[in-house]
């Protein structure tokens, strides 16, 4: 067969290293994306429920619908984001409008005016308002991602920058979970705790997506030779396996997080007794991923990314198992630790696939001749935000199964003890099972790597 004829970004020196202040303006855009990807997750269907006394199976609805959507946009905006690309040298202008929009949106979402804030209106202006922060983040979170493939052709330098990006990614979700609750405590709680919340949050996110949106400029993105429609995009894709196999991975381990995410509120209040937990809970979980991410990534260069992302996947799950008897019976260290250890695997679940990615985007170009990062991000963002869209609704679908009742916090009720196992095994031993149902595509992936690697 003959070879396709390289493309601008084939060109690029495989050894090139972007500075650390380049590398820096890059990663702290994925700041503003953790928390957009973290909060909703972990409070939204709690606001819902037990502020807005909103019923838990439209609640679930309230954050499921609009995700729907943001897939079916994202492969949309992946391909607009590579015309961009071909036309301009650039993906500035997608990044400025997520940029603008996707602060304010999510703002809206915790900012129920009080005359509708019961029952359905509220949860209407919450799902609208979730809606258009969900379109404003595919604008900005698609060419986002794209990025990577396009600063560096060397494999090790993209783990590089990775590592830059899931650090300030997980300071992101560290402001989502350790700040957000808190802010709404101190802001009083209830209806007005959470619209200062989303304000004060807001404005860290804008800060971190407009700061990432000015210092990418520099970046040259040239999928050529020529724009290519959605369809023709997907129709070249088609043929990349190993995308789709870790795609498979990667989505379905977003959906056990995002599952143990939304959780975590109702296992602080009704398994360890109090809601401020939260925030600690979050800690735990998200933190270890600091000091871990470059553990990680050294174990990755001696091991091989594959193997390392394997075990942390077989680890987590093992994690989440044993955090069954320990949540039973409200042990609340032995609960933090478990969840400490988690954190230490999700570090790797974030690094090592997105370190993986590029190369199968890199791979593809070389097969196709157009090295188009824009329609991969489009459907690996479309896959993640899947995951963590329908890890609250299916948290929220075991919520209503078992038997939990809906009421504003004012006014508490006592849960059935059904509804306190199904919090129970919704937060461990779904993840626990969705955990195990990625490892075949990990397998997969790696293999499929190999075959390549051969040809």
């Amino acid at each position: 067969m003959e070879r396709a004829s390289p493309t601008r970004e084939d060109a690029r020196p495989e050894g090139a290293r972007p500075g650390g202040g380049r590398l820096l303006g890059y990663g702290v855009g994925s700041v503003g994306t953790g928390v957009f990807s973290a909060v909703p997750g972990l409070l939204l269907l709690y606001y819902l429920t037990d502020t807005l006394g909103v019923p838990a199976a439209v609640g679930g609805a309230v954050l499921t619908l609009p995700k729907i959507w943001d897939v079916l946009l994202n492969p949309l905006v992946g391909a607009a984001s590579d015309r961009e690309a071909v036309r301009t040298g650039r993906r500035t202008r997608l990044l400025a409008a997520g940029s603008a929009a996707l602060p304010v949106a999510f703002a809206l979402m915790f900012a129920v005016p009080g005359g509708i804030a019961g029952g359905l209106p509220g949860a209407v202006w919450a799902g609208a308002a979730f809606l258009l922060a969900a379109t404003a983040f595919a604008c900005f979170q698609v060419p986002y991602v794209a990025l990577p493939a396009e600063m560096s052709g060397s494999p090790a330098v993209r783990t590089r920058i990775m590592s830059w990006r899931v650090v300030c990614l997980t300071v992101g979700i560290l402001v989502a979970g350790g700040l957000a609750p808190a802010v709404v405590d101190l802001a009083g709680g209830g209806r007005p705790g959470y619209a200062v919340m989303g304000a004060s949050v807001g404005a860290v996110m804008a800060a971190a997506l407009v700061t990432a949106t000015l210092s990418t400029r520099w970046v040259e993105s040239r999928p050529g030779p020529r724009p290519l429609g959605l369809v023709a995009a997907l129709r070249l894709a088609r043929g990349n396996r190993p995308f789709f196999a870790l795609l498979a991975a990667f989505v379905t381990q977003a959906l056990a997080v995002a599952v143990m995410l939304a959780g975590a509120p109702y296992v602080a209040s009704y398994r360890l007794g109090d809601y401020g937990l939260t925030s600690l809970m979050f800690v735990c979980l998200v933190g270890p991923s600091i000091p871990a991410v470059p553990a990680w990534a050294r174990l990755a260069r001696r091991y091989g990314a594959v193997r390392c992302y394997l075990a942390a996947s077989a680890a987590f799950c093992a994690v989440a198992v044993a955090l069954v008897p320990s949540v039973a019976a409200g042990g609340l260290a032995a609960t933090l630790g478990l969840t400490a250890l988690a954190g230490v695997c999700y570090a790797a679940l974030q690094l090592l696939p997105l370190s993986l990615l590029p190369d199968t985007v890199h791979a593809d170009a070389a097969r196709t001749g157009h090295a188009q990062a824009g329609a991969f991000t489009g459907l690996w963002t479309a896959g993640e935000t899947a995951g963590l869209a329908l890890g609250p609704g299916l948290f929220a679908g075991v919520l209503a199964v078992s038997g939990f009742v809906s009421a504003p916090v004012e006014t508490p009720v006592a849960q059935p003890p059904s509804a306190l196992t199904g919090l129970l095994l919704g937060f461990t031993a779904l993840p626990a099972l969705l955990m195990l149902i990625s490892l075949p595509f990990v397998v997969r992936y790696g293999r499929l790597a190999r075959e390549k690697e051969t040809v």
